[in-house]
């Protein structure tokens, strides 16, 4: 596996590539992380993963709040477009055939909204044991 701590390059050659930026100081992350990568194979083949820890200049530059890199999700799709939240969860599980079927019923109209919120309920529990909100 790749380290923890792995950065995209800045150039054009992770385009072919979904970049997850994802929260390297947060255990569960870095679970969801591993548990994500034995499901999908060999690591880095269709995901490279960012930890924003530190990186605010950078996710500024992306147009990404650090704030809300650290409540939220966020994937970068090969087109160069960043979504969050739930959106980036169906984007990441539909690149492996195992969570198709997950993503799916996240998207539904009555599931999606419950998830968000219970989604927003867990990560702002944990970034308030870890001081940071």
């Amino acid at each position: 596996m790749p380290p923890i701590t792995e950065k995209p390059q800045e150039d054009n050659t992770n385009l072919d590539k979904l970049i997850v930026y994802y929260d390297g100081a947060c255990p569960k992350c870095i679970r969801d992380r591993e548990n994500y990568e034995k499901l999908s194979g060999p690591p880095g083949e269709q995901v490279c993963w960012f930890d924003i820890t530190g990186q605010e200049n950078r996710l500024h530059q992306l147009g990404i709040d650090p704030q809300k890199a650290l409540t939220e999700l966020h994937v970068r799709d090969t087109n160069g477009r960043i979504v969050s939240e739930l959106d980036a969860y169906i984007l990441l599980m539909n690149k492996i055939a195992l969570l198709k079927p997950v993503a799916w019923v996240i998207g539904l109209p009555l599931i999606r909204p419950l998830l968000a919120k219970l989604y927003h309920q867990q990560v702002n529990r944990r970034l308030r044991k870890r001081g940071l909100l």
